[in-house]
């Protein structure tokens, strides 16, 4: 199999990881709740689920999460991309942003921090140490519980993500996810052979 080299220019590090999901990630209780959104969020281990979010300690929600030990992770759909940018730009500090984009909380299963209703997965988020890196300060943090859109729970009681129309960031810039290429294991799964009987 041949691929495409690239002649490349050397730069000093910097952040250009990418794609990543910008979610939304709410905080506070169902009385007061604020919601912010992050970028650098992902997956730290398996068993036991541990997650991070990494906000700059001058955010309005860093001594929210900090004091409270808790936050959700909000997955964002296609439609809510500009709730996604307005509640990254703004402070909840100065305006109510839940109210000025219309969204809606509801209480979490184990965790005081309430869940954004229109968003199709919430991660409800128990904070186990925070790690100061200069810019920001990364909570790293266990999933205690996961809430699924039952639209996205297919008869057999599978989770299709792809049907959420789920938000990639990229560079500064937002994009809507494209085509499956593959599924995990698929480049060494064994292909499946039709065996048909014929009958005479």
């Amino acid at each position: 199999m041949t691929y495409h080299s690239y002649d490349k220019q050397h730069w000093k590090g910097s952040v250009l990881t990418a794609p990543l999901p910008p979610v939304l990630v709410s905080c506070g209780s169902t009385e007061k709740p604020n919601v912010l959104t992050i970028a650098w969020t992902g997956i730290l281990n398996s068993q036991p689920p541990v997650t991070y979010i990494s906000v700059r300690p001058e955010r309005y929600s860093y001594g929210i999460i900090k004091e409270s030990g808790e936050f959700v992770i909000n997955l964002a759909t296609e439609e809510l991309v500009n709730a996604v940018d307005y509640c990254g730009v703004k402070s909840g500090s100065k305006v109510d942003k839940l109210k000025d984009t219309g969204l809606t909380v509801s209480p979490s299963e184990n965790i005081g921090a309430p869940m954004i209703d229109q968003c199709p997965l919430a991660l409800e988020c128990k904070v186990r140490q925070i790690i100061k890196l200069g810019t920001h300060d990364m909570f790293m943090a266990d999933i205690v519980g996961v809430n699924a859109a039952n639209d996205l729970i297919d008869q057999n009681g599978r989770l299709c993500l792809d049907k959420a129309k789920l938000i990639a960031y990229t560079h500064g810039e937002y994009f809507s996810l494209g085509k499956k290429l593959g599924s995990f294991g698929y480049s060494v799964r064994k292909k499946k052979t039709n065996k048909s009987k014929r009958t005479k």
